[in-house]
């Protein structure tokens, strides 16, 4: 049937406060239970009296059965806000106290608890709730409490939060025994799988626990799915893609018991798979390829990291892996170039390129890092505790800062260089053989350079012989020389790496020189250039300024002159160079008053000799232009020839070599890490206690065991302790936290709504037992991701009818249950690369750098630098899946921004479904919609030939993903030919629409 759009989505699901179901247990009577657990009489009160604390797993219990139960159930009328009949069952103490009838509960004595009496309804005149009896499973529940000895865990005194989050923390921060008894903060174990009636519709243990629920709840599954649902499903699923006519009619008519099976398998198989799955690690890491801010410039290579996770899921990369190499990639054994690459995990967040308080945006950097890798990988708000404690979690601020220590020696992000930018290669033989590369050019570069030396030294000497021996000419021992120029006031030296020049340029002459400044005071310079060592041997190097100067000789700081000061006292320093050309920088800045810089070295064979401008630099005359003027002259034509060809052929080996390619990564300044301290009220410039790493203390606090890192090392192995201790089997969090994910995109919600989230102010899980055996699940098969969709897909739970159902919609509207598998649009994505794939233009070529739709210029416009870094794409390009398309944060593609394609300033843990009028104006007017309206048209006019009927047939099948029924061919013709009529019989024309119309049918753009 065709229909005009309709776009609606199901409503965000609230807070769930349910019960929280595990087995079931047998209903048996009050006595008997009591007789099995030996709990009569006596020996019932001496349990009392003898009561101990809760144990973690008796809290455990308390916090996901009976708390749930006594919120839902009981709050309403015996809470912190009403007591009828003086019964108040939001704290221990008022519970034992009880109310007009007498106590609540009697621990450990069931038959005497009034409390379980009134549940149970057998005493006419005493009836909670009297409107209805609580459902069997939790009079089980709150039964086995009581006979435990009701424990309750915290303070006796204080009332417990009268809802399903906790309360605000007060006082003096500690970690409680009840904070410690958190579900998600406990050692991941296998549940047995619950005991259920209609066992035969269990198809795997995932059943049993899903069903479990339900028959508790008095709700039965949906029917199954059909075949023709379920490969769409599957499909969409696994793949992003909608299956093709000849792959449905391939599985309708496969008879075989393990089609379904077969089908999985084969999907998983696709290299599509991880196009699809790998946009949601996408969506987690703030992936974008721009920087944000009003530039919003490009990162360099940032496709990689994209490529990397594409492949990463192809390959079934076990998580740990995954989780190693982007934390640490670079600090793993034998790393390859893909743990390389991983590490531009890093380098994805926004960054500000002249932030008004650099000190702040530095730490803001970090607080970027620790916000993703705390809600990513274990799906906490650490990040919360960056100014004080956090509020609801048991996490203290020196938590906070002692996971920034494992960051803190990173190299601040630069945009690019030799600090986020490094080679990589495919092989060892391949990394060897540019690194010998790269010595031989050296070599070749150092022999060129004595022999331009010679030819210099002998014209500046018959020079100086010409004017009488005298000495006016300043021996230039630099070659190559910039500079970036700054404004700004500084007391110390910056690091001018994170700070936007001003200026950028080349210095006339190869010396220091500040005359290219536009002040006198309050500015800087960085001069990078070249020395030219003549021979090996011992330097001395002399350093005078004012203010602060820094001379570094091959990246390593020789002489430093830091503060405000005068000119006067002189530094030196010393250092060892081999022969050739050596890497040299200068670092200056001048405050106020005065302005004097004066560098100077010594060597073997030569005495002091200026690398600075003299106080006359403008009346001396200028060696260099006198050279290349005089070099013919007093060379002769053959000899200043060869020396212009030796000239050239340095430049020539001073490019840069490269490599196979050049990867964003991570970067540290050296072995030793500097100290962290914990920011007073997160300001940044008010430091507190010091700090050392550590990990999370309600999960042991324990310090990682790191080594004494070799002289030579790069990195101080702070962050492969991170990772190893987050991908570590005894981490509870982490494989529950992934589970949940991966639950969560087969469902369209997790069993714990709130996936990024698990902690005390996260949503509560909907069936815990079930998480737990996903996570143990997922450790047993070696912490790889397909194994666990294989068995979540081959359920009986993922295979039900998304039909509605009267009675379960009237007990449990928004499917907490799952009693049937949910209706979803399909993603920004997935619509995008859909309408590419039912046109026949989608271009499957997988990788490499983003391509850049065409984006209407009215769109362009509302830049602030219109059209500034958006690339132009062959239109075969542009028609490759949305994973590819170049992200750029200020100009998000128009057909997937206005499908709630998510922000990437921050991890993005779950999609939204918005109901926009754009949305159906984007779909009917939009120049991508008409656009491929028209290619679809092509298609149908070369399949179907130019029978109407059979051009509509083949679009609704298309569309649809189904064989069309003879009605809704015949609606299609109808419009075809009141299309003719309109457009004064133009076929085309006619068809284009038609094709429009299709496109935007509610059964192409939903799912189930």
């Amino acid at each position: 049937m065709v229909v005009l759009p309709l776009l609606f989505t199901v409503p965000t699901s609230p807070v769930d406060l349910s019960l929280i179901h595990g087995a079931p247990m047998p209903r048996l009577p009050l006595r008997t239970m009591l007789l099995v657990a030996g709990l009569t009489g006596a020996s019932a009160t001496l349990s009392l009296a003898e009561e101990s604390p809760p144990t973690a797993e008796q809290a455990r219990f308390f916090e996901t059965r009976v708390r749930p139960a006594l919120v839902e159930h009981c709050a309403k009328c015996h809470g912190a806000t009403k007591q009828k009949a003086g019964l108040r069952l939001d704290n221990r103490a008022a519970t034992l106290a009880g109310g007009d009838s007498g106590p609540a509960i009697v621990p450990g004595n069931p038959e005497e608890s009034l409390l379980l009496t009134a549940i149970s309804h057998e005493d006419a005149d005493l009836k909670m709730p009297p409107s209805k009896k609580l459902d069997a499973r939790l009079i089980a529940d709150l039964t086995l409490w009581v006979k435990m000895g009701a424990p309750w865990p915290g303070s006796e005194d204080s009332p417990a939060a009268a809802s399903a989050g906790p309360a605000p923390r007060k006082g003096a921060f500690t970690i409680s025994d009840q904070d410690r008894a958190h579900w998600a903060f406990q050692p991941v174990r296998r549940p047995p799988v619950p005991k259920v009636k209609n066992d035969a519709w269990l198809t795997n243990p995932i059943d049993g626990f899903i069903l479990a629920g339900l028959e508790a709840k008095g709700l039965t599954p949906n029917p199954a799915a059909t075949k023709q649902e379920l490969i769409r499903r599957a499909s969409y699923d696994l793949t992003g893609l909608p299956p093709t006519p000849k792959e449905v009619e391939t599985f309708l008519a496969d008879q075989s018991p393990t089609a379904y099976e077969d089908l999985i398998d084969r999907l998983l198989d696709s290299p599509r798979y991880g196009e699809k799955w790998g946009r949601h690690w996408l969506d987690l890491v703030r992936f974008a390829e721009t920087n944000s801010y009003e530039r919003d410039n490009p990162k360099p290579n940032a496709w990689r990291y994209r490529d990397y996770v594409v492949r990463a899921f192809n390959r079934d990369l076990p998580y740990t892996r995954f989780i190693r190499e982007q934390l640490a990639g670079d600090e793993l054994p034998n790393a390859d170039a893909d743990a390389l690459i991983a590490t531009g995990f890093y380098r994805l967040g926004i960054w500000d390129d002249e932030p008004t308080d650099r000190e702040a945006a530095f730490y803001d950097g970090l607080d970027d890092l620790v916000a993703t890798t705390s809600q990513v990988f274990l799906g906490l708000t650490v990040d919360c505790a960056r100014c004080h404690d956090h509020k609801l979690d048991p996490i203290p601020q020196k938590d906070y800062y002692r996971l920034v220590s494992f960051f803190r020696n990173i190299n601040h992000f630069r945009n690019g260089g030799p600090t986020d930018e490094r080679p990589i290669f495919a092989n060892d033989e391949e990394r060897n053989s540019y690194a010998r590369l790269l010595k031989e050019r050296k070599q070749q570069a150092n022999v060129v350079q004595t022999e331009i030396s010679a030819f210099e030294t002998e014209i500046r000497v018959r020079l100086e012989q010409e004017q009488g021996g005298g000495t006016g000419f300043q021996q230039a021992d630099m070659d190559d020389l910039h500079y970036r120029f700054y404004r700004d006031t500084w007391d110390l030296l910056p690091d001018f790496n994170v700070i936007k020049p001003e200026e950028v340029g080349t210095l006339r002459r190869p010396f220091f020189d500040l005359s290219p400044r536009t002040r006198n005071e309050a500015f800087g310079f960085v001069f990078e250039g070249v020395l030219v060592v003549p021979e090996d041997g011992l330097y001395t190097f002399h350093l005078d300024s004012d203010d602060g100067s820094r001379l570094s000789i091959a990246g390593r700081s020789v002489v430093e002159y830091d503060g405000i000061h005068g000119t006067g006292d002189e530094r030196t320093a010393s250092v060892t160079l081999p022969k050739g050309r050596v890497p040299i920088r200068l670092d200056y800045f001048q405050k106020t008053n005065g302005l004097g810089l004066s560098v100077a070295w010594s060597g073997p064979g030569f005495k002091r000799r200026l690398l600075s401008t003299a106080s006359d630099a403008e009346k001396a005359p200028d060696l260099a232009e006198l050279i290349k003027s005089e070099a013919k002259r007093i060379l002769g034509p053959a000899r200043a020839e060869r020396y212009k060809q030796a000239k050239h052929a340095l430049k020539e080996l001073e490019k840069t070599v490269d490599p196979a390619s050049m990867a964003l990564c991570v970067t540290e300044a050296g072995a030793e890490a500097p100290d962290t301290f914990v920011l007073l009220r997160g300001n940044a410039h008010v430091k507190g206690d010091k700090v050392e790493p550590a990990f999370l203390e309600v999960l042991g606090g324990s310090k990682p065991a790191l080594s004494t890192p070799s002289p030579d090392a790069k990195t101080s192995g702070r962050r492969l302790a991170l990772a190893d201790w987050i991908a570590a089997a005894e981490n509870p969090l982490s494989p529950r936290v992934m589970a949940n994910r991966i639950w969560q995109h087969h469902f369209g919600r997790g069993i714990v709504r709130s996936s990024n989230n698990l902690g005390l102010q996260g949503d509560k899980p909907t069936h815990p037992e079930l998480l737990d055996w996903l996570a143990a699940e997922f450790i047993a098969q070696g912490w790889r991701l397909k194994p666990l969709h294989r068995a979540i897909m081959t359920s009986s739970t993922y295979r039900m009818s998304s039909k509605p159902n009267e009675e379960a919609l009237a007990k449990d509207p928004i499917n907490d249950s799952f009693w049937r598998f949910e209706m979803r649009r399909l993603s920004a994505e997935e619509i995008r690369d859909s309408i590419l794939a039912v046109t026949g233009a989608l271009n499957l070529k997988m990788y490499g750098p983003g391509v850049y739709p065409e984006i209407p210029p009215e769109v362009m416009a509302g830049q602030s630098q219109p059209g500034k870094g958006w690339g132009k794409s062959t239109p075969e390009e542009q028609a490759r899946r949305s994973v590819y398309v170049h992200v750029k944060r200020s100009l998000i593609t128009p057909i997937l921004e206005i499908f709630d394609v998510p922000e990437t300033d921050r991890p993005s843990p779950v999609r939204f479904s918005t109901t926009q009028p754009t949305q159906a104006l984007a779909m009917l007017n939009g120049g991508f919609l008409n656009e491929q309206a028209g290619v679809l048209a092509a298609r149908l006019r070369r399949e179907a030939g130019e029978n109407p009927a059979k051009q509509a047939e083949l679009a609704l099948k298309l569309i649809t993903g189904r064989r069309p029924a003879e009605a809704d061919v015949n609606r299609g013709l109808e419009l075809i030919e009141t299309l003719r009529s309109r457009y004064h019989s133009d076929a085309n024309e006619a068809l284009r629409s038609f094709c429009l119309v299709v496109l935007n049918l509610n059964e192409f753009i939903y799912l189930d």
